[in-house]
């Protein structure tokens, strides 16, 4: 087609201004392009059969390809090859009315943001005309490499790969009514749960089948071919067969080639054009298809094979993403975007058809746009235990809680990979019962509880942050010594839920079971690094590692947690009896202080012990009463919410959404910290005790974590790792000395 520029270009729509050219109007485009197929008032195409639906869907699948590629060759940087061999699939939805869409691709952002200018979202942020669109890809106030929850319309995150499932799922669990398709790549296929997890999920909630994988088999990952290249078409069918799928759909672009194209893998825009809308017919059919049969309770995947990068400058791996000299004057980009380019009055048609689908823009039709009402849960029935009375296992304590909130809001979910009567909350599944077709009293299972146990921490850290990030309450259950597992996710959710345009309830979890209490399973269970990885996430600002000392302190905090918006709290508490330090007053001015002075006796010289956690506090009393024997002052502080304890410049707390700007200040700090010397003390990793390191003034010292090793009892691998009473007198004298 015959590619003009804009300035001889007659009746162009003001948002195109920006498009580098224009091409001719297709064939037939008076009989089946001249008016939108969508009318007014109507939210999808009425018949997938309808010729002038297929002509005006594949206009809007160039459309995309189009923007696609112009918008990345407009900063020589970009990814644009992934989503151009899932357009024909992802206009299909749209026109279907269908726009809830999920992705597990980051790199199919550019093609996203297209989608979304093109319906008219991006006009929420300011971006009305393509050349905006061009200005503010992959800028920071603007469209970024991946995706965000800064954009509207857009209803999650993408970038680490194997996570767009746990968003559609959890959107599926919420709304029973809509369908949540999501895109998934071959290459991506590869990272680890993507099937297991849908397969758990569909065995707890087998109703539940209103997500969509599309899976754009296309031959290529990144830099090579995947390894689902060279599986058949057979093959693949029997692969989505065996793990449960009631229906495999799959459009297969090769079959419908005329060109003649060599391999399994084909560009369906090299087709003749009867053959490109006969494809496009075919694709349109079958994602109807699919999505009535999701809606309708089975368990469905839609497959659309396809030439990586069809459409755009490159074929294969090589269209993955732009280099340097993948400029808009570069000869392959130009020929890709001639090759692409539409009238004007095709840019017409197709902006008007996507703005009426699904019944407006997104960013003003999709369930991420609005705020999920939620139960009200104040006036939970706390127990207060007396200090110095029995001890009392902290995570039982908040057990018995978690259960009122489920009982409560019936949609609270709570995720364990099967081990909560291991970590002291049994009364957890007794409560809420753990999900499982087979109805069993002795084991606590039912098939509508509210505990998700499936074998992974993957799935659990998945289903419960996508839940919170679509608006509802969840909790997410580990030990401590497996949560790495599932931390991708987590970590990824959190940074979404700090970009966010609206207010959701915080990502909240429980690690027990720490490595001080699993001396006896040897140093596979006693991994307390990932308390490193909390303590870096601190300086994020929305993130918030809380070390309760007791049963009273945490129950303090669980509550706290459900009160919050936007942030990721991580609770790491014991599932040991341990003793009573704190009152319901003391936790809660701990909480909201960052620390609390458990005990203080003067002397001529003072020490001050900070110490992370509750199993660690045993040795410091210890040691506090051989020093008060000798003489020295000693005060014992537990540093329960690190985080305020950091300086306000310390932390990006102002850029995110929801922010919280409460710190201690310097005049408290000094009170509590201030000493002639100061020991930190934690039993995991020594970086969550920067922020008091940071600011005291003392001289000072840190026991913390060195490594594993099989013991009898939690004293004596403390004692492994240096962290015993005499070790802390010898070392508090020497720096007072």
């Amino acid at each position: 087609m015959t590619a003009v520029t804009p300035a001889s270009a007659s009746l162009m729509p003001s948002f195109c201004e920006g498009i580098q050219y224009f091409g001719d109007a297709w064939p037939d485009f008076e009989t089946y392009g001249s008016n939108p197929v969508i009318d007014e008032g109507m939210a999808a195409i009425a018949d997938p059969t309808d010729p002038a639906a297929v002509y005006q869907t594949l206009l809007a699948a160039d459309a995309l390809r189009y923007l696609t590629l112009q918008i990345t060759a407009s900063k020589a940087s970009g990814h644009p090859g992934g989503f151009a061999s899932s357009v024909e699939a992802y206009a299909s939805l749209v026109m279907l009315g269908h726009k809830n869409i999920f992705t597990e691709v980051g790199h199919h952002a550019p093609g996203f943001y297209s989608a979304m200018f093109m319906d008219r979202s991006l006009e929420k942020m300011g971006i009305e005309t393509v050349q905006e669109l061009r200005d503010r890809f992959r800028e920071r106030h603007g469209l970024l490499g991946h995706l965000s929850g800064q954009i509207p319309g857009l209803l999650g995150p993408a970038g680490p790969l194997g996570q767009g499932q746990h968003f559609a799922m959890a959107a599926a669990l919420l709304h029973r009514d809509k369908l949540f398709p999501f895109t998934v790549g071959d290459g991506g296929l590869g990272e680890p749960y993507i099937v297991s997890s849908m397969r758990h999920f569909h065995t707890a909630y087998p109703e539940a089948t209103n997500f969509l994988p599309v899976l754009i088999w296309n031959g290529y990952s990144q830099e090579h071919h995947s390894m689902e290249s060279v599986q058949t078409n057979e093959g693949m069918v029997k692969f989505w067969k065996g793990n449960g799928f009631d229906e495999v759909i799959l459009i297969d672009a090769k079959e419908y080639d005329d060109a003649k194209q060599a391999g399994d893998y084909v560009d369906s825009t090299a087709f003749s054009f009867q053959k490109r809308l006969a494809f496009m017919e075919a694709v349109l059919i079958a994602t109807d298809q699919a999505a009535r049969l999701a809606l309708g309770g089975k368990l469905t995947i839609l497959i659309l094979k396809q030439l990586k990068g069809a459409g755009v400058h490159a074929l294969g791996a090589k269209s993955h993403n732009l280099y340097a000299h993948h400029t808009l004057d570069n000869p392959d980009i130009m020929a890709a975007l001639k090759g692409r380019s539409l009238s004007p009055e095709s840019w017409d048609i197709v902006r008007t058809n996507l703005a009426r689908a699904g019944g407006g823009p997104a960013a003003e039709t999709v369930v991420t746009e609005f705020v999920l009402p939620l139960p009200d849960i104040a006036g939970l029935s706390l127990e207060e235990f007396p200090v110095a009375g029995d001890p009392k296992v902290s995570t039982t304590a908040m057990g018995k809680l978690v259960g009122q909130v489920g009982h409560i809001d019936k949609r609270y979910l709570v995720t364990n990979a099967d081990g909560n009567e291991a970590s002291g909350i049994g009364n957890i599944n007794q409560a809420l019962k753990i999900i499982h077709p087979t109805d069993d009293p002795l084991y606590n299972q039912s098939p509508n509880g509210q505990v998700y146990e499936p074998l992974s921490e993957d799935a659990c850290a998945g289903l419960a942050a996508g839940l919170a990030l679509m608006g509802s309450r969840t909790l997410w259950c580990s030990y401590e010594s497996f949560a790495i597992n599932g931390l991708p996710i987590w970590q990824t959710v959190i940074q979404a839920m700090a970009e966010l345009r609206r207010p959701t309830p915080s990502t909240i979890t429980l690690f027990t079971a720490g490595a001080l209490e699993q001396g006896r399973n040897g140093w596979t269970h006693q991994r307390p690094e990932v308390e490193a990885y909390f303590a870096a996430m601190m300086r994020n600002g929305n993130v918030f590692p809380v070390f309760p000392p007791d049963a009273n302190a945490i129950q303090v905090a669980y509550e706290w947690g459900l009160s919050t918006q936007n942030k990721g709290i991580v609770i790491t508490a014991s599932k040991s009896p341990l003793p009573i330090r704190t009152t319901f007053a003391q936790a809660r001015q701990g909480l909201t202080e960052g620390a609390l002075v458990l005990q203080e006796v003067k002397g001529a010289k003072t020490v001050v012990f900070a110490v992370v956690g509750d199993m660690s506090l045993i040795p410091v009393f210890e040691a506090a009463a051989l020093l008060e024997a000798e003489g020295v002052g000693v005060r014992i502080v537990s540093v329960m919410n690190p985080r305020r304890l950091y300086r306000p410049h310390d932390v990006a707390w102002d850029t995110c959404a929801e922010p919280d700007g409460a710190f201690m200040s310097d005049e408290r700090f000094a009170e509590i910290f201030g000493a002639d010397a100061l020991v930190g003390v934690i039993g995991g990793a020594s970086g969550m005790l920067e922020p008091v390191m940071l600011r005291s003034m003392a001289k000072r010292d840190t026991f913390a974590w060195k490594r594993g090793e099989t013991t009898a009892s939690a004293g004596e691998l403390m004692a492994f790792n240096g962290i015993t009473a005499e070790a802390l007198v010898k070392r508090s004298l020497e720096l007072i000395h």
